[in-house]
């Protein structure tokens, strides 16, 4: 885990964590505990810091940054995998591509309903990119 800070033009303080985790169900809970850990600081609602936990899970692969400037927490979650070759028919509720049916296509919808903004980037054969930000503490 990397932990770095920086300043930002507007004179707000950025805080940065960065952390490297195997793409695997049982590393879900501990991607969510460290999110939750880092945005502390933030002194964020119960609810507020289950929203992010929750879209946290609910997109984690392999690579996490998130990010703090002022209130505004952003999170990124990356992967390398065979991306999304349509990122809009992928963000549909109830849309998956797992035909065994265990999956059942919510993780954008979960995201979006979480969290202020959701964005998505993505290049079959090369990863997808989710970008989620949340003003905590309004």
């Amino acid at each position: 885990m990397q932990k770095g800070m920086e300043m930002k033009r507007d004179d707000k303080k950025t805080e940065r964590m960065r952390m490297e985790i195997e793409s695997r169900s049982e590393n879900e809970e501990f991607a969510r505990v460290a999110a939750a850990v880092f945005l502390s600081r933030l002194d964020p609602t119960v609810e507020e810091m289950d929203d992010i936990k929750t879209a946290v899970s609910e997109a984690v692969t392999i690579y996490i940054e998130i990010q703090i400037c002022g209130r505004e927490a952003r999170i990124t979650i990356r992967d390398e995998g065979i991306g999304i070759a349509d990122i809009e028919k992928a963000m549909e509720p109830m849309y998956t591509s797992d035909p065994s049916g265990e999956r059942s296509g919510m993780g954008f919808s979960f995201m979006e309903a979480f969290m202020d903004q959701v964005s998505v980037e993505s290049e079959p054969g090369l990863g997808t990119a989710v970008i989620m930000k949340k003003t905590v503490g309004r």
